[in-house]
């Protein structure tokens, strides 16, 4: 019976190793854009294109600063 479980713990083990390597490699989810962040991201890109942006030297310029 103990030879039979000796084979399956080693291959558990690898599996395990397996495992925490492909944990270690995943990217961690916060550097991802949820749906919300993507569309104020798009928009920005949109207002920029379209030249609806003002720069921070032209704000600062603006206010005095």
């Amino acid at each position: 019976m103990e030879a039979d479980i000796k084979p399956i713990m080693d291959e558990l083990r690898i599996i395990r190793q397996e495992l925490d390597d492909i944990k270690s490699q995943m990217p961690n989810k916060e550097m991802f854009l949820s749906t919300e962040e993507k569309a104020m991201l798009n928009e920005s890109f949109k207002n920029e294109k379209s030249g609806a942006l003002t720069s921070s030297y032209d704000l600062r310029k603006e206010l005095g600063i």
